[in-house]
């Protein structure tokens, strides 16, 4: 027996030279190793050696395995480093050669939007603040004036962590935390951007979405003052010649409320299937500020008022960048994102 181990190694070696590639390599593994191969039936064989040769019998066939998995391995490094070092002296490559094969997007319509909003309304002497995306009952719901079995606080509509904490279903929750936060009842001056979520998902509704909200409080404050102020932010963001019309509405937060429409930017107000033929199209929401949400902020009702409006910086992008599926915006497809590369944020087209 040990003379047939040994001469079944000896042949292994030579067979292990003469291998050139893996799969030569591959080969000889399955003519030794594999279901019918020479170790694998030696291996079978021990059932007819009789009980007092089948340990050295068994050492024997363990040498043979450990010859041909040592020669293995080894051949395999080997053969493997081989096929490296042939790939890298094929394919080198100049690399101070410039690409004319990158693609590049650019600034996301939707930072773009995020930056012209904040740069609007900086420059009419907004600060502009941020808040929690996890937020609390209190500061989304109860101090907003939202009464307990509100449908806003169905969890149909909301993404509930536990009873208590949420994920904020609108910017207006960081208004409370800076009416609460201003200690010395000092006028307000803020636009809130941000993340928000609710359970909602189709072509021109995301279950993340962006909104901004603007908050106003000071002394005199009048429906006037957000008129004004939301015909100017319409006409920057949308263009000069868009017209603005004011409906009532209703909002737990504010009171009076009003919806507030944009001409159609597609039709120029004629009618079409964007606006559904009426020539208006929803902006936003907007309202001053109820007296149970200055009190529960801290601020008598009797000395100040305030105004507050909010819109989905979302929906912005979609009519300023006439992108017809909101879905688009979170692709990060270059084909998508490529469209603004030269894009003029004055421009609306």
């Amino acid at each position: 027996m040990q003379e047939k181990i040994d001469e079944l190694v000896s042949e292994l070696k030579e067979k292990f030279a003469s291998v050139t590639n893996m799969k030569e390599l591959n080969d000889l593994k399955v003519e030794y190793m594999g279901k019918k191969g020479i170790i694998t039936e030696l291996s079978s064989g021990i059932k007819d050696v009789v009980n007092e040769k089948k340990k050295e019998y068994g050492m024997h066939v363990n040498t043979l395995r450990t010859a041909f998995n040592d020669g293995f391995e080894t051949f395999k490094t080997r053969l493997e480093e081989e096929m490296v070092n042939q790939k890298l002296k094929e394919e080198t490559i100049d690399i101070s050669l410039p690409s004319d094969k990158l693609q590049r997007g650019s600034k996301h319509p939707f930072n773009r939007i995020i930056e012209e909003v904040e740069d609007l309304f900086v420059s009419m002497g907004y600060d502009v603040v941020d808040g929690p995306e996890l937020e609390d009952d209190e500061h989304c719901f109860r101090l907003l004036n939202y009464t307990v079995g509100h449908p806003a606080r169905d969890a149909q509509d909301t993404f509930y962590i536990d009873e208590e904490y949420l994920l904020r279903t609108q910017t207006s929750a960081s208004q409370s935390r800076v009416m609460q936060a201003n200690t010395e009842k000092t006028p307000i001056r803020v636009i809130c951007p941000g993340k928000t979520y609710r359970r909602d998902d189709d072509a021109t509704h995301s279950h993340q979405f962006g909104q901004v909200e603007g908050l106003v409080i000071d002394k005199n404050i009048s429906l006037a003052d957000l008129k004004g102020t939301l015909e100017i932010f319409a006409r920057r963001l949308l263009g000069e010649d868009t017209k603005v019309r004011f409906r009532p509405s209703y909002f737990p937060f504010t009171s009076p409320s009003c919806e507030v429409d944009v001409s159609c930017f597609k039709c120029g107000g004629k009618g079409c299937n964007l606006c559904k033929g009426t020539g208006w199209i929803e902006l936003l929401g907007a309202g001053m500020v109820h007296p149970n949400v200055l009190r529960m902020g801290g601020y008598d009702p009797d000395v100040f008022t305030g105004f507050a409006f909010g819109t989905g910086l979302d929906r912005l992008a979609m009519f300023k960048y006439a992108i017809p599926d909101i879905r688009y915006m979170y692709t990060n497809d270059i084909r998508f994102l490529k469209q603004f590369d030269a894009c003029d944020l004055s421009d609306k087209s």
